[in-house]
C-alpha cells in the first residue's frame, strides 16, 4: 500500500525526536512556568507553560475557537518562533509545503496549489513580493520579528485576500494583549558543513535579535520594538543539464546527456529586519495601533564551474557507450570546448510595510473601525557571468580528446577530462563558444554577461467597517468595504560583456586569482578561480544592451495596475440547537477590479530590435459567497463544514499585452495559417482570475491541554484555468524582418487564456498529543503529526491531465519533542511526494520542471536557566537538513535524466538567548 510507505518518512522524524528525548527525560521530574502563553494575560492562579508546549497550546487553541478551518503557529516566546525562518513553521502545517531556493524554505504551497494562488498578509494587510509574480519570499520576514501566523484554508467574507490555496496572515506581537514588560536577546553561530566552496565567500555566519514589550502603568499604552539581524551561509554543490536528446552509434539509440553546467555556489544572506508597534486604548471606547515594518535583504552569490556544451556544441560521441532501459550512463565525448564560468550574484530588496487601525464604540453593542495599510518593495539584482576558454568562438583552441563521463545513481555525473582545468594559462577571457555576435556587428563578441532586473511592487490600502453585535442568534453583523491599489513593475535588462582587448584573448593577471577551486564532486579536482567582480567593476569590459538585438529584454518589461474594491457582509451566529452549539458566520464579497497592463510588441528588424508600447485591460465584477459553520455536537468535539467563492488572480507576467514577434524566413512563402512564417507569443491583460468553488468538511477532536486529533477533505472545482492557447493573428501591422515578400500575413499566437474547468481535491489529518494527557509519568514528552493526499484533474485543452504548480501527492510531517525543567529537545521531519517546481532558466526567466521528492530533518536541543543568578540565559545547538536531502528536478518524466541536483550541505547552529 501507498500510505504506509508515505508515512514511513515522516514517522521516522518522530522516532528520532524520541531517540533524543530519551537522552535527557531522566534529568527533570516537574515544570512550574509562570511565563503566561504569548498575547494571552494568564487568569490569577493558573498554572500555564511557555516555550514549545506553550506555543502548542496557543497554536491549539487558537484553531479550536476559530469558525474557519485554519492552521496556527505560534512563537514560543518573545523573538522566538519554533523555526529559523516564518517559512519552515508554517512548512510544517497540515496540508503545506515549502519549495527550497539555496537550501532555505522560501515560498509556500497550500493544499497542493502554487504559491501564487495563496495570498500571504502582515497583520491583516495584503503584502508584496520581491518575486515577479505574486509569491510572496518568506525569507524577506526575519521569524525573530513574528508572534506567529493563521492559514485561513476557509475564507469569510471579512477576509480580505481570499485564495483558492488560502491566505496566510502573519503576525507581530500586540504590547497590550502581552501584558507586561519584557526584553528579550538571543545570538546564534551558524555554521556549513560543505565547508569553504569559493575563496571569497564564508561557510560561517550569525544572527542576532532583540526585543522590548512595555506598557504604561496604567496599561492604556502599549510599545514593542524588536530588531534581527542575520549574516547566513548556504553552500551547493550543483549538477545541471541542458537536456537529453537522442544519440546512436548506429546499433543502439538512447537518451544523453546534451550539455551540462555543473558548478560549487556560495551564498552569503545579510538582512536586518526592525519591528514596531504603538498601541492605545485609553477607554473601552477607543483603541488604535499603528505599526510598522522594515527589511533590507542583500543576497551575495559566488558560482564556479564548467559548461560542456557536448552533444549541442561541437562534441562528438564515441561508439561503445553504455546504455540502461533507453539511457545513456557512460561513454566518452570527443572534441568538446568548455566554458569555464566565475559568475557572481547581486541580490538587494527592501520591504517597508506598515498601518494603522482604529477602533471606535459610540456604544456597548457598535464598533466601527478604519485601517489604511501600506506595503512596497524595491528589488535590485546583478547577475554576472564571466567566461573563461581556451581560444574565442568555436573549433579555436584546445578541445577535450577523451571526455568521459560516467552517470551516478543518486544524480549528477562524474567526468574525467583530458584538460587541466586548473592552468590558467591554457583558460584565458574569451568568449569559447560563440554565443553572440551583439547583433550581428561583432563577431564571437559575449565574453560574459549581465543580466540586471529591476522589480517594483506597491500597495495601498483602505479598510472601513462597522460590527453591530446582537443577543439572539445571529451574534454580529459586519458590513465593510476594502479598496486597494497596487502597482507592480519588472525592468528586465541585460548587456553583453566584451573584453576591451577584443579580439584578442586575455589571461587572467595574477593579482585577480585565487587558488584553484575544487570541482571533485564531478570528478574534476581544480577549475581556474578568481576576483571576476572586481575584475568586471575595474572597467575591463564594454557593454553592449542585449535589448538592441534581443527582443525578449523588450517584451519582458512590465507594468500592471490593479484597483479593486471589495464590498462585504457578514453574519455570525451562535445559537444552540438543544444541546448542540453551533457557531459560524455566512456573507458575501463583491468585488469590483480594474486591471490595466502595459509591455510592448517586440521583433527584430534588420539586426535591430524594434519595439512598440502596448496597453490594455479589464474592468469586472465578482460575488463570492462564503460560509462556514462549527458544531460541537459533543464535548470539544467539532464537526466543521466550508464552502466559498474564491478567486486567484493572473500571474503578473501573464497579465502583460505585449509579446516578441518571430518571423521564420524559410517559411516566407508559405500561405497556410499552420505553417505560416509568423508567431507570436503574447501575454493578456484581459484575463480574469482563476475562479473556485470551494467545500471543505472537518472533524476535530481537542483533549487534555494541547492535544488534538483532526480529519478532514476538501474539494476545489477550478472554472478558468488559465493557460497559453493558439489562435490566429493578423500581423499585418509588423515588417517583414528582412524587407523581402512573404505568402501570408497571417500567423498564430500562443496567448494566455481563461479555458478549461478543473478540480483539486483530497484529504488532512492532524494531532497532537502531549503524553502527560497518557500519565503524568511522561510529562513533557509529546509528539506532533500530519498526512495529506492531494489530487488534481485539471487539463490544458484536450490534452491529458496536467501537473500544478506546487502541489505534491503526499505531504507529511512529524515533530517529536520533550520539555521539562529548562530541558528541550525537538527533531522534526517534513516529506512531500514529487511536485512541478518554478526554477530559474536562461536569462533570469521562470520555468516549470518535476522535482523528485524529498525528506527534510530539523532538530535542536537547549537548556534554560530556571533560577539563580542566569536565570532566564538559555543555550542552544540547532541543526537543519540533517539528512542532507539534495533538491533534485529532472526531464521526461524519468527521475534518471537530471536537470538540476542540488546537494546544500548541513547547517548547525549554536546559541544562547536571554530574557528578562
Amino acid at each position: 500500500m501507498i500510505l504506509p510507505n508515505k508515512l514511513n518518512r515522516g514517522v521516522s522524524a518522530i522516532a528520532l525526536g524520541l531517540a533524543l528525548t530519551a537522552l535527557t527525560s531522566g534529568v527533570a521530574m516537574a515544570q512550574d512556568a509562570s511565563t503566561a502563553p504569548v498575547e494571552e494575560a494568564p487568569v490569577e492562579g493558573e498554572i500555564v507553560v511557555s516555550g514549545i508546549r506553550g506555543a502548542i497550546n496557543n497554536s491549539v487553541q487558537a484553531k479550536k475557537n476559530n469558525t474557519s478551518i485554519v492552521e496556527v503557529v505560534s512563537s514560543e516566546d518573545i523573538g522566538k518562533l519554533p523555526d529559523l525562518s516564518i517559512a519552515e513553521s508554517l512548512s510544517r502545517l497540515p496540508g503545506l509545503a515549502t519549495q527550497r531556493l539555496d537550501g532555505r524554505a522560501n515560498v509556500v504551497s497550500i493544499r497542493g496549489l502554487a504559491p501564487d494562488f495563496t495570498t500571504t498578509l502582515l497583520n491583516g494587510r495584503e503584502q508584496v513580493s520581491a518575486s515577479n509574480n505574486r509569491g510572496v519570499e518568506l525569507d524577506q520576514y526575519p521569524s525573530e520579528l513574528l508572534n506567529g501566523a493563521i492559514v485561513y484554508k476557509t475564507p469569510d467574507a471579512s477576509l480580505i485576500g481570499q485564495a483558492i490555496g488560502g491566505t496566510i496572515d502573519m503576525r507581530t506581537v500586540r504590547p497590550l494583549a502581552y501584558g507586561k514588560r519584557a526584553i528579550a536577546a538571543g545570538a546564534r553561530f551558524e555554521i556549513n558543513d560543505l565547508g569553504k566552496l569559493n575563496p571569497d565567500i564564508s561557510n560561517k555566519g550569525y544572527r542576532a535579535n532583540i526585543s522590548y514589550i512595555d506598557q504604561n502603568a496604567d496599561g492604556t499604552l502599549g510599545w514593542a520594538i524588536g530588531y534581527a539581524r542575520m549574516q547566513s551561509p548556504t553552500a551547493e554543490e550543483r549538477f545541471n543539464a541542458w537536456g537529453y536528446p537522442e544519440a546512436t552509434d548506429g546499433t543502439n539509440t538512447a537518451f544523453v546527456i546534451g550539455g551540462a553546467k555543473p558548478y560549487v555556489k556560495s551564498n552569503e544572506l545579510k538582512r536586518d529586519g526592525v519591528m514596531a508597534v504603538v498601541e492605545w486604548e485609553p477607554s473601552d471606547k477607543f483603541h488604535t495601533t499603528i505599526d510598522g515594518y522594515w527589511s533590507k535583504l542583500k543576497d551575495e552569490q559566488r558560482l564556479r564551474g564548467i559548461e560542456f556544451p557536448l552533444f549541442w556544441g561541437n562534441s562528438t560521441l564515441q561508439p561503445g557507450f553504455t546504455v540502461e532501459d533507453g539511457l545513456v550512463t557512460k561513454g566518452v565525448w570527443t572534441g568538446t570546448e568548455a566554458v569555464m564560468r566565475n559568475d557572481v550574484v547581486h541580490r538587494d530588496s527592501t520591504i517597508v510595510a506598515g498601518g494603522w487601525n482604529a477602533q471606535f464604540k459610540p456604544n456597548e453593542k457598535l464598533t466601527l473601525e478604519l485601517d489604511l495599510g501600506y506595503s512596497r518593495i524595491k528589488k535590485t539584482e546583478e547577475n554576472l557571468e564571466i567566461y573563461l576558454g581556451t581560444g574565442r568562438g568555436q573549433g579555436v583552441g584546445a578541445r577535450e580528446t577523451a571526455l568521459g563521463f560516467e552517470m551516478r545513481p543518486n544524480g549528477g555525473i562524474m567526468f574525467d577530462p583530458s584538460l587541466d582545468y586548473a592552468d590558467p594559462n591554457l583558460f584565458v577571457i574569451t568568449d569559447p563558444q560563440g554565443w553572440n555576435s551583439c547583433g550581428g556587428a561583432v563577431p564571437n563578441c559575449q565574453d560574459g554577461f549581465v543580466n540586471t532586473p529591476r522589480v517594483k511592487d506597491q500597495l495601498k490600502s483602505l479598510r472601513l467597517q462597522a460590527t453591530q453585535e446582537f443577543d439572539g442568534v445571529i451574534s454580529s453583523l459586519r458590513v465593510g468595504a476594502n479598496y486597494s491599489d497596487r502597482k507592480k513593475s519588472l525592468d528586465d535588462r541585460g548587456f553583453v560583456l566584451t573584453s576591451k582587448n577584443y579580439p584578442a584573448d586575455t589571461a587572467v593577471p595574477a593579482d585577480y586569482l585565487y587558488d584553484p577551486v575544487s570541482l571533485d564532486f564531478i570528478g574534476i579536482p581544480g577549475m581556474v578561480a578568481f576576483d571576476s567582480w572586481r575584475f568586471y567593476n575595474d572597467g575591463n569590459y564594454n557593454l553592449t544592451d542585449g535589448a538592441g538585438f534581443d527582443p525578449a529584454r523588450v517584451f519582458n518589461d512590465y507594468t500592471i495596475r490593479e484597483k479593486v474594491l471589495t464590498g462585504f457582509v457578514q453574519a455570525n451566529f451562535n445559537a444552540d440547537a438543544g444541546r448542540t452549539p453551533i457557531r459560524g458566520n455566512v456573507g458575501v464579497q463583491i468585488v469590483h477590479s480594474d486591471q490595466t497592463g502595459s509591455s510592448f510588441y517586440a521583433q527584430v528588424v534588420g539586426g535591430v530590435t524594434q519595439s512598440t508600447p502596448v496597453t490594455d485591460g479589464a474592468k469586472y465584477t465578482d460575488i463570492l459567497p462564503s460560509m462556514n459553520l462549527s458544531v460541537e455536537f459533543a464535548d470539544n468535539t467539532f464537526l466543521r463544514f466550508g464552502a466559498a467563492r474564491v478567486l486567484a488572480r493572473a500571474r503578473m507576467d501573464q497579465l502583460k499585452p505585449g509579446g516578441g514577434v518571430n518571423f521564420d524566413t524559410s517559411k516566407r512563402d508559405n500561405t497556410d495559417v499552420n505553417a505560416s512564417p509568423w508567431s507570436l507569443d503574447l501575454g493578456n491583460a484581459k484575463l480574469r482570475p482563476l475562479m473556485a468553488d470551494t467545500v471543505d468538511v472537518g472533524l476535530e477532536k481537542y483533549f487534555g491541554q494541547g492535544g488534538y486529533v483532526s480529519i478532514g477533505g476538501f474539494y476545489k472545482y477550478l472554472e478558468n484555468y488559465i493557460y497559453r492557447q493558439v489562435n490566429p493573428f493578423d500581423f499585418a501591422d509588423f515588417e517583414v524582418p528582412d524587407g523581402g515578400t512573404v505568402g501570408t500575413r497571417e500567423g498564430l499566437t500562443k496567448q494566455w487564456l481563461n479555458g478549461n474547468a478543473g478540480r483539486v481535491y483530497g484529504a488532512e489529518a492532524s494531532f497532537s498529543l502531549p503524553f502527560a494527557n497518557l500519565t503524568q509519568s511522561l510529562d513533557g514528552f509529546g509528539v506532533l503529526g500530519s498526512a495529506s493526499y492531494t489530487k488534481s484533474r485539471v487539463r490544458e485543452g484536450t490534452e491529458d491531465a496536467i501537473s500544478m504548480p506546487g502541489l505534491s501527492k503526499w505531504v507529511i510531517n512529524g515533530t517529536a519533542y520533550f520539555e521539562k525543567d529548562g530541558f528541550q529537545v525537538r527533531a522534526s521531519g517534513r516529506y512531500r511526494s514529487k511536485f512541478l517546481a518554478e526554477v530559474s532558466t536562461i536569462s533570469l526567466a521562470r520555468d516549470m520542471f518535476m522535482a523528485k521528492s524529498e525528506f527534510v530533518v530539523d532538530a535542536q536541543v537547549g537548556y534554560t536557566f530556571q533560577s539563580g543568578a542566569l536565570e532566564g540565559l538559555g543555550i542552544l545547538l540547532q541543526a537543519s537538513n540533517l539528512t542532507n536531502e539534495p533538491f533534485v528536478t529532472y526531464y521526461n518524466n524519468d527521475p534518471r535524466q537530471i536537470r538540476d541536483y542540488q546537494n546544500y550541505g548541513r547547517n548547525f547552529m549554536a546559541g544562547i538567548t536571554y530574557k528578562f
